[in-house]
């Protein structure tokens, strides 16, 4: 190797974009006594989502009419509670110009709002007639549910613990 060519290598590797003013701007603005709204939201439609599945396979191990009928109500609140979890995240992501300016975090919005298209399908498929909407097609998204809701919490997680971003500062 040339002398050249071992100084560019060792050059620090600079990010364009952590070069924009408010990168470093990451606190929430969207928050109720310093508690982020956003992250204290997102536990329902996570909950729900995986109690939807849950719901499903007890219905068809035991055909239970009670069951069906447990999954058709976590869909659709586990829908209307994704969407005022969305609420409160699209409004970080738009107010918060350090949250903006990272690509991870327009992958998480993504993600979690096909994620929502997904909740809303599967509650829809369900209003009229929930026994017959379990299989295979109601258990089927409520899976595909619940493997979004996995993608889109590592990644939100990963915005959140490795990134800070949406978070209050520290007293």
């Amino acid at each position: 190797m040339t002398d050249e060519h071992v100084n560019q290598s060792n050059e620090k590797l600079v990010d364009p974009i952590a070069e924009d003013p408010g990168y470093n701007e990451t606190e929430t603005l969207i928050a109720v006594a310093g508690h982020p709204i956003h992250a204290m939201s997102v536990a329902f439609p996570v909950a729900l989502s995986f109690c939807l599945l849950g719901a499903d396979m007890i219905y068809w191990w035991t055909g239970d009419a009670f069951w069906a009928r447990a999954a058709l109500w976590a869909a659709g609140t586990g829908f209307l509670f994704g969407v005022l979890a969305a609420f409160s995240g699209t409004a970080e992501l738009l107010l918060v110009s350090g949250i903006r300016a990272r690509p991870a975090a327009w992958t998480h919005a993504i993600i979690a709002v096909t994620l929502l298209s997904v909740l809303g399908a599967n509650w829809g498929h369900r209003l009229y007639g929930y026994e017959d909407a379990v299989l295979p097609y109601g258990i089927l998204l409520s899976a595909l549910g619940v493997a979004m809701v996995a993608f889109t919490g590592w990644h939100g997680g990963k915005l959140v613990f490795d990134y800070h971003l949406g978070t209050s500062k520290g007293s």
